[in-house]
């Protein structure tokens, strides 16, 4: 969704991904994603916050509750622009009644969404497709929202929440880890089924056991590379 408003600030709202939360509310993902258009038929282009995040720095970007400015409940560590999109990662909170509400909702995946308060410096409306592609953006604050309109931008992670859903583990190992979904489903299938099972089982040992699996999947992404 985009609010349009001559000389105001806007807000352009994207999913978040949620697979992992850090015990001290750290997490991170993508904001907004280059080339994507959102319902309000806006396009972010690449570039677009270079010279917000050169001028202001993650420091000067706020993070906001339902871009509500009375409800901070965090800081933004780093913001940095890539091939995909903008990069972002954060840290609730935690000694802030709201942020640990939010902690736990976004543990628990009830709040999923990622919203950017920006005003448009420089931007081209195409009037055949009425596209508006968006050159430059003036970036202030970033929100965590609960409804999601440009679900292609994800937070990749926000850990700690012990071993991740077999689903979230799927699309760890075919976005993050380069598998198929062949070869992710195998994995899951021979192996991953018995070790959500005995998660409980093994108390203490699920840090070793994804640093395990993450190495598993490095050694086969590599033999996959080599492979004639």
């Amino acid at each position: 969704m985009s609010e349009r408003r001559s000389g105001a600030c806007e807000r352009k709202y994207a999913g978040l991904a949620l697979s992992e939360v850090e015990a001290d509310g750290a997490f991170s993902g993508y904001a907004s994603l280059f080339g994507a258009i959102d319902l309000g038929k806006d396009m972010m282009m690449r570039g677009a916050f270079a010279r917000s995040i050169s001028e202001r720095g993650a420091a000067g970007v706020r993070m906001l509750y339902q871009h509500d400015p009375g409800e901070p409940i965090g800081v933004w560590t780093e913001l940095k622009e890539d091939a995909r999109g903008l990069l972002v990662r954060g840290r609730l909170a935690r000694n802030v009644g709201r942020a640990r509400e939010v902690l736990s909702l976004m543990r628990a995946g009830a709040l999923d969404g990622l919203s950017i308060g920006f005003r448009a410096v420089k931007a081209h409306n195409d009037p055949t497709t009425g596209i508006r592609r968006i050159v430059e953006a003036d970036l202030w604050e970033i929100s965590v929202v609960t409804f999601p309109m440009l679900p292609g931008a994800r937070v990749q992670s926000v850990k700690g929440g012990g071993l991740p859903t077999a689903r979230t583990f799927e699309r760890w190992l075919t976005r993050d880890a380069g598998l198929t979904h062949g070869e992710a489903r195998t994995v899951i299938a021979k192996g991953y089924a018995t070790l959500l099972a005995a998660r409980d089982a093994a108390p203490g040992s699920t840090a070793d056991l994804v640093n395990r699996l993450r190495e598993a999947t490095r050694m086969m992404q590599r033999a996959r590379t080599v492979r004639p």
